[in-house]
């Protein structure tokens, strides 16, 4: 008998927090579309560390819903590229033009159109916390 072999697509995000020269917290996340198969880097900020995570909560869910809006008119539809760059302020994103993305990161695996559950959102809350005082940390040893 043959065995079925289900192929599950799943939306990959990669998400790390680094302070910037303001000390505002810079949230990176690069989201790995499945059904489409196309990348998506943005970036927001936040004064505070627990304004980052819920605004990082709300950004994952803002992508998530709107996948296939950003690909249309984004990547696959669209003569204007500063659409994709309007749709995304909307949700209080920024394309980041960055090359590189820190090897540290979080990673959250959601299939496509599910809302990310709240319990994915946690275990992703304590490593960025953790790679930001590691950070801290180590810019001390640094400094001195």
């Amino acid at each position: 008998m043959a065995k079925k072999t289900a192929t599950t697509l799943r939306n990959e995000y990669r998400c790390c927090m680094e302070l910037n020269q303001n000390n505002k917290y810079c949230v990176r996340v690069r989201v790995q579309f499945s059904r489409h198969r196309w990348a998506l880097p943005v970036y927001f900020l936040a004064s505070t560390f627990d304004a980052a995570v819920s605004k990082l909560e709300q950004a994952l869910q803002f992508l998530q819903r709107s996948e296939d809006r950003l690909w249309f008119w984004g990547v696959d539809r669209s003569d204007d590229p500063m659409l994709s760059e309007e749709m995304l302020r909307d949700g209080g994103l920024r394309l980041d033009r960055r090359g590189e993305f820190p090897r540290h990161s979080e990673r959250v695996a959601v299939a496509p159109e599910q809302s990310v559950p709240a319990f994915l959102i946690a275990p992703m809350r304590r490593g960025l916390a953790e790679s930001m005082s590691s950070g801290r940390a180590a810019a001390a040893v640094a400094g001195d």
